[in-house]
């Protein structure tokens, strides 16, 4: 059995509108609502949120329902939510419970481009 790891956040701004997040550490139950707290406070005024994401190791349920919880705040902030070097477990877990379109807009950005008839 692993040991659990701590979640930590290190924020960095390129510019005024735009906030890069590198997760390390496990999202679960005991460490996520600090990430939607983070999120909650730095979020007005930004137009790109992006975690980094090549440092998390676990993420259970309550992970992927505070993943959707940020993209929903992204979505009423009108910032856009991006979610970099993703791990092949986090990938696996957005794939299985059909989530993957929905945080990453790769529905929404084929949909974009698909012509009209």
């Amino acid at each position: 059995m692993s040991t659990a790891r701590p979640l930590t956040t290190t924020w960095t701004t390129p510019d005024e509108h735009t906030a890069k997040v590198a997760v390390e550490g496990d999202l679960d139950f005991d460490t996520a609502d600090a990430l939607l707290r983070e999120v909650a406070e730095r979020l007005p005024g930004l137009r790109a949120l992006h975690l980094d994401l090549a440092g998390l190791g676990f993420c259970d349920s309550y992970g992927l329902s505070v993943l959707l919880m940020v993209r929903r705040r992204a979505e009423a902030a009108s910032a856009s939510l991006h979610l970099d070097n993703r791990p092949g477990s986090l990938e696996r877990l957005l794939v299985v419970t059909n989530t993957l379109d929905h945080l990453t807009g790769v529905a929404t950005l084929v949909h974009q481009q698909t012509p009209e008839p």
